[in-house]
């Protein structure tokens, strides 16, 4: 019998061999090493050697009989099923065969490195790392085991573990025979991430199944915690199409707490050899990863995804003696890739106070009474319909995961294995959310919001929300694109699954005041700054250097972060158009704003970007638009100035774009502007000979055309786009750009909140209309039946 197999004799193809993991780690070792993917050797106990090892004294038939009648769902008897297998399956000695095979293979990969090695010890089952289900964190791991004896002991408790609580019910809710999985141990030379950086990518956003992104979490030692979700992890994106083409594609990043890492204990033996300790404060305000490194990282992710032709969720680890990057594991990423072409929408129809907010794990809304679970043994307090509240899980909660109408934790990250299976079982999570198990009581009734970017939040109260379903299809052709408005970047994923022809309006003004939160100039003039200013920047520029680089950077991840979802198609940027009043409540606003009567018409848009009071900081949005389209290759991005009042504003701010590398027209830069005064209209000919086309913002036209504050209640009734007058306007501007040769599109909230005006503007001849995304199919459908 062979005992034992070698990962470079592996490929998958050996799944029934060696399970799923070890046989995936073969098939790297033996095919993507000269591709420069780097996969630490070692070796695997066979499956046949874990049958023979149940055949002693009759031992299959035994845990065939104790599981025979046992119900999964009852967390009692499953718990003492469970630790009465596992000590039959300890009590039980290991094939002699297999023990020597153990002894000689790690005699020989000490001898080959010269040193006694410590290693890694994970179960690989027959039914794991499918494409249909994960088993993630089903079964044990044990790291920092050295010497044959220790490596002997970790291999058995491997075996034991596919009789865990969680495995049991796990492999009965998947329908999986318990007789017909095998475990195979896989033993992998350690990588010292104990010293260094480790985490987990994937090869696909986890939460709106976008396909054009590597997603990357990292914390420093082992990556057992991230994959536990006992930390808090930074995040990164790296966009594929930019990676390919050999830009520095790194388009957002997320710091995490990273509070705790894991590392070596003095001992190597089973159970005993990691502990965990506090991350240094200096370390955690780092971010852990630097752009060369998740560039290399993003590239073996594009190798492995390309050989296994398909989404692949990877782990990985950075040895801290030899500062080079490994591959530790890969299988498939099991849930986005399943998706069907039905999509589910929730929406929240109202708000309440917010108790808790962490990161959203799928985009779905639960509701129901609040549950705080602090162990597994008051698992039954949870009823169907609860909201779970824990400050983890893992993989053993399982069982009352599905029976819970959303989860919270104030631990974790986005690729930790609850994560993992809360999305396999379709139940929206919030992780990381601090101190949930505090601020929300047990018993109250709450709402889990999932479906409002990366963000998830948690509302006080059983508040309205809405589900939708629909039918993805190809939409039919209609005489007029369909793009969209987008603010937040965090769901610029979700909204590029819609069907689209691009960005029509992405608006700085939400990068500014929720990534950044610092006024421009404050952030230039730092040193100038009070101290109780100077400590709020500090609060919100870690991990980037300094606050005009903290500025800049955000600008660039949003903008890179649209630009790279809706890629290749054209997403047109709005520069800043905050007013000084919206601008005053930025940290450090009020010193470099003026109070202004009716700001609506006051220091705003385009007049601003070339006025001494805010030049400079003008010029921070200029270099975060040079290095989205420079360094990241995100060349369908375009400009638009806004509120551009007199042929010499418009002239004053392409002139400061051009100073900062932003010449019209060079590298195939289009740059246009919004349409939105009556005198843009009547002088739309001169404009139109400085720029690409018109945008035409209804909003603005229609306050200004009619006399209208549009923040006014009073006379908010008398508010139209559809009124005759502005009418008049948006025909003479799209005939105007027709007339010139320019683009005319429309981004105001018009088309969006009248369908008919969508009809007329359609008739009119317009190019596109960008529409808020929950209107977009809707329209689409209706111009389509009006052809």
């Amino acid at each position: 019998m062979d005992y034992i197999a070698r990962f470079e004799t592996l490929s998958m193809h050996d799944v029934d061999k060696v399970g799923g993991k070890n046989s995936s780690l073969g098939e790297m070792i033996h095919n993507l090493t000269d591709k420069g993917v780097r996969v630490p050797g070692g070796f695997a106990t066979t499956a046949d050697a874990f049958r023979e090892y149940l055949a002693t004294d009759g031992l299959a038939g035994r845990i065939a009989e104790r599981i025979k009648t046992l119900n999964v769902d009852d967390t009692v008897a499953l718990a003492e099923a469970g630790r009465e297998i596992r000590g039959w399956m300890m009590d039980t000695p290991l094939p002699p065969g297999l023990e020597a095979g153990i002894r000689h293979n790690h005699r020989l990969m000490c001898a080959e490195a010269g040193e006694d090695l410590q290693f890694a010890v994970r179960s690989s089952a027959t039914a794991e790392d499918l494409p249909d289900a994960s088993f993630a964190g089903q079964q044990e791991t044990y790291l920092n085991i050295q010497g044959a004896d220790n490596l002997i002991d970790a291999v058995k408790r491997c075996f034991a573990s596919l009789y865990n609580d969680r495995a049991i019910a796990y492999r009965a809710h998947q329908g999986f025979e318990h007789a017909v999985v095998a475990l195979s141990a896989g033993i992998q030379r350690m990588v010292r991430s104990d010293l260094g950086v480790a985490g987990v990518m994937f090869t696909i956003d986890t939460e709106s199944g976008f396909p054009d992104v590597v997603f990357i979490n990292a914390a420093y030692g082992l990556g057992e915690t991230v994959v536990q979700g006992s930390v808090n992890p930074d995040e990164y994106y790296v966009h594929k199409p930019g990676l390919r083409s050999g830009k520095r594609a790194v388009i957002r990043k997320k710091l995490g707490e990273k509070a705790i890492r894991m590392v070596f204990a003095s001992e190597s033996v089973a159970e005993r050899s990691t502990l965990v300790e506090d991350v240094p404060m200096g370390l955690r305000h780092r971010f852990a990863l630097d752009d060369d490194e998740l560039l290399e990282l993003s590239r073996y992710a594009l190798i492995i995804e390309e050989h296994y032709g398909r989404p692949m969720d990877i782990e990985w680890g950075r040895d801290g003696i030899d500062g080079k990057l490994y591959i530790l594991q890969a299988r498939p990423e099991t849930v986005k890739s399943r998706a069907g072409n039905v999509q589910v929408r929730y929406k929240m129809l109202e708000k309440g106070p917010v108790v808790a907010h962490g990161r959203a794990i799928g985009s779905k809304i639960g509701s129901g009474p609040a549950r705080i679970i602090q162990s597994l043994d008051q698992m039954h307090l949870v009823q169907p319909g609860d909201v779970l509240i824990a400050s983890m899980t893992d993989p053993d909660w399982e069982p009352v995961m599905k029976r819970a109408s959303a989860i919270v934790t104030d631990r974790g990250g986005r690729t930790c294995h609850a994560a993992i299976v809360a999305r396999e079982l379709g139940v929206p999570a919030v992780v990381g959310a601090g101190n949930a198990t505090q601020t929300i009581q047990d018993g109250q009734e709450v709402t889990v919001s999932c479906a409002e970017g990366e963000d998830g939040y948690v509302y006080a109260g059983l508040l309205k929300f809405e589900k939708s379903e629909r039918i993805v299809q190809t939409m039919p052709e209609i005489p007029v694109k369909i793009m969209m408005n987008v603010g937040n970047p965090e769901q610029a994923f979700h909204f590029a699954t819609l069907p689209h022809e691009g960005v029509g309006l992405a608006r700085l003004e939400f990068i500014i005041n929720n990534a950044i939160g610092i006024h421009p100039n404050a952030a230039l003039e730092y040193r100038k700054m009070p101290e109780d200013v100077k400590a709020a920047i500090d609060a919100k520029t870690h991990g980037y250097g300094d606050p005009v680089n903290f500025y800049v950077e955000k600008l660039v991840e949003g903008i890179a972060t649209i630009g790279a979802a809706f890629w290749p198609k054209r997403v047109i940027v709005r520069m800043s158009d905050f007013k000084s009043n919206e601008y005053a409540n930025l940290i450090g606003g009020p010193q470099y704003e003026p109070h202004e009567e009716n700001p609506m018409l006051g220091f705003r848009g385009a007049g601003r970007y070339a006025s001494p009071m805010f030049r400079r900081a003008f010029q921070l949005e200029c270099r975060a638009i040079k290095r989205v389209r420079d360094d990241m290759g995100l060349t369908n991005v375009e400009i638009m100035l806004p509120f551009v009042r007199t042929l010499f504003d418009a002239d004053a701010a392409l002139a400061v774009l051009a100073e900062n590398g932003l010449e019209r027209g060079k590298d195939g830069l289009k740059i246009v502007m919004m349409c939105e005064i009556p005198a843009n209209v009547l002088i739309a000919d001169e404009f139109l000979k400085r720029f690409d086309g018109f945008s035409i913002g209804s909003n603005d036209l229609t306050q200004l055309t009619l006399g209208v504050d549009r923040d006014s209640s009073l006379v908010a009734a008398s508010f139209d786009e559809r009124n005759p007058a502005v009418k008049k306007l948006l025909s003479e501007a799209i005939a105007a750009c027709k007339r010139n040769g320019k683009y005319v599109g429309i981004c105001g909230q018009g088309p969006s909140d009248h369908p008919d005006l969508a009809d007329w503007l359609m008739e009119q001849g317009i190019d596109s209309m960008s529409l808020n995304p929950d209107t977009v199919v809707s329209t689409w459908t209706r111009l389509a039946g009006k052809r």
